[in-house]
């Protein structure tokens, strides 16, 4: 019953958030400063976070609002780092494209060629892609993990082939989003270079770009990290408080060695940085990066819409769209690049607040306004 009025008051919040926000950008079609006026609503209502807007790599809209600390009021900044959760999928793709082009594997490489898993049949593209139809192993590790031992890549697949819960669907059947392939494809890049994966995200691609900020940090470095962001959410009283406190999200500490589905942390300059190297062939060659935004045919000959660590979408002002958003306990984040007309979007929120969804919304309609 619980759990029903806080969804309840969840999807009122929503709701309410979406049609202000709605109101707001209404309001201000034809004055470039909408974008502003969004944001400024949603830091009304108790946004915490910060959004940068870009046009061909130049910064058009950066700002934060809230608090980088609830408990004691710690302004949040700019340059403050978040947890990116999902958004972090982009970056396991791009080292996989790049053993690609390396010669080290293929995309149609069957994942038993690397790893013993009690499912068959399924291609590193199906990790991909999310068209694997692998069950989640978190549900596997929930169900059967000590929790007073934190748990990595070797011992979530030890665990799949332990309980070997049934697979969802035939390879290639359809999409279905999925944890577990993107923690293989990590175990992978590590079975076919004998590195650890967090060296390879460092070395192959933070370093090269310059993202100083951007890593894999465990919980420890997270703690004694200044400008970290942490993830709040609100307790029974309505209070804004750790995420860490609450003991269904306990899963990011016991859980926390895991590489591949998430746990890369960033800025939003940062992730600017990535986003602008995507369109200079610097980390891949174009022909490559460009699979990635290609939606995945499925068995059936019907298309998902999902390629490489990206979400592809189609808008008829703002043309071909890659796209990715994340979800930890306190944080939603969202990266979006309108690979034809070059503007980018990102928002990075640390008390998953439910203006985070209007507030990109009314930031996508106010882009052709920059012109």
């Amino acid at each position: 019953m619980k759990r029903a009025a806080l969804a309840i008051n969840k999807a009122l919040a929503l709701l309410l958030a979406t049609a202000f926000l709605q109101f707001v950008t209404t309001q201000c079609l034809g004055q470039l400063d909408s974008i502003t006026t969004a944001f400024k609503a949603a830091a009304g209502m108790g946004f915490s976070g910060v959004l940068l807007v870009a046009e061909d790599g130049r910064i058009r809209f950066n700002h934060a609002t809230g608090y980088r600390r609830f408990e004691d009021e710690k302004k949040l900044k700019k340059s403050d780092i978040f947890e990116l959760a999902s958004v972090s999928k982009q970056f396991t793709a791009m080292i996989v494209m790049m053993l690609n082009e390396k010669g080290m594997l293929s995309y149609d490489d069957l994942v038993e060629k690397y790893l013993d898993i009690p499912y068959k049949g399924i291609t590193i593209r199906h990790l991909l892609t999310h068209t694997s139809g692998l069950p989640d192993y978190l549900a596997v590790m929930v169900a059967h993990w000590d929790k007073t031992k934190v748990a990595g890549n070797a011992d979530a697949i030890e665990y799949l082939n332990r309980y070997a819960p049934p697979a969802l669907f035939a390879p290639g059947e359809k999409y279905s989003y999925s944890n577990t392939g993107y923690l293989l494809l990590a175990s992978i890049a590590e079975k076919v270079t004998g590195r650890d994966f967090v060296d390879l995200c460092r070395d192959w691609i933070f370093k090269p770009l310059k993202m100083k900020s951007t890593d894999i940090r465990p919980l420890q470095k997270k703690a004694t990290t200044e400008n970290f962001a942490a993830g709040h959410l609100k307790d029974s009283t309505g209070k804004y408080v750790n995420a860490n406190r609450f003991q269904e999200f306990d899963y990011t500490v016991w859980l926390g060695n895991r590489k591949g589905p998430g746990r890369i942390s960033s800025t939003a300059k940062d992730l600017l940085k990535w986003d602008r190297a995507l369109y200079t062939g610097k980390l891949v060659q174009p022909a490559t990066l460009e699979q990635a935004f290609f939606p995945m045919k499925l068995n059936n000959g019907t298309v998902s819409n999902y390629g490489f660590g990206w979400e592809i979408r189609s808008d008829s002002a703002l043309g071909k769209m890659v796209l990715h958003n994340g979800d930890n306990p306190g944080y939603s984040t969202e990266i979006i690049r309108c690979i034809e007309k070059h503007y980018t979007i990102i928002l990075l929120c640390n008390n998953a607040h439910p203006a985070f969804k209007p507030l990109i919304s009314s930031t996508m309609k106010a882009l052709p306004l920059l012109k």
